[in-house]
């Protein structure tokens, strides 16, 4: 798969490389060209100088063919103008920005974009917001047999109640991320857009919980 990465800082160069350790095909944007000198020697995706929202700069890095996109950059409103570039003009469906002030997130969310907050970021964060299938589950007990991921959810299931996404997966809602804030589901709570569903399930189910909601919802009409 290929993704690309906006901003070549510590964030960046530390997602290309390890997005590039796991196989995938990476280009990294950064409008300061010495900045790739923290991909080092070994990096072989592609460097692209330039400023990471203009659609040609876009166009170089692959953008047309990216199964994601992240905006990482040191600016805030540099970081959700790429988002929304790469999401509504060359229609990445996995996009997510780094914000540094948090205060911004509600705005961000109800744009539909996931983001990722400095003070709490990690590695791992922004992978699962990146990688297909909860490559880093955020939890798993000591068995390994059950594990709490973020799972991405398809549009279409906005509207429906998250004890239908229960009932169709299999697995259980443990909380869900809305306007960053978490929240503990009820039995009449609405998946809205932007909601991040975080599942608990057995940890061989994972993949399967996965596939039925990143698909669109089976009708049950009689």
């Amino acid at each position: 798969m290929h993704f690309v990465i906006m901003g070549c800082g510590r964030v960046g160069s530390t997602l290309a490389l390890s997005l590039e350790g796991q196989g995938h095909d990476v280009a990294v944007i950064d409008q300061n060209e010495a900045a790739f000198r923290r991909l080092g020697t070994g990096f072989e995706g592609r460097r692209v100088t330039g400023v990471g929202f203009d659609r040609d700069t876009l166009v170089d890095a692959g953008i047309q063919q990216a199964y994601a996109f992240a905006a990482v950059s040191s600016g805030d409103n540099s970081n959700i103008l790429a988002a929304r570039v790469a999401r509504e003009t060359f229609g990445v469906e996995h996009v997510v920005a780094r914000i540094y002030d948090p205060g911004r997130a509600e705005i961000y969310q109800r744009l539909g974009i996931p983001t990722v907050a400095t003070v709490k970021w990690t590695a791992d964060q922004m992978l699962r917001r990146l990688l297909p299938q909860g490559h880093v589950p955020e939890f798993t007990d000591p068995s390994g047999r059950v594990v709490l991921a973020e799972v991405p959810v398809n549009p279409a299931w906005v509207g429906h109640r998250v004890s239908d996404l229960e009932l169709a997966s299999g697995g259980r809602v443990a909380y869900l991320t809305r306007l960053g804030a978490g929240m503990l589901p009820g039995q009449d709570t609405v998946y809205q857009e932007g909601d991040l569903i975080h599942i608990a399930t057995l940890a061989d189910e994972l993949p399967r919980v996965e596939r039925i909601l990143d698909a669109v919802p089976q009708r049950t009409d009689a």
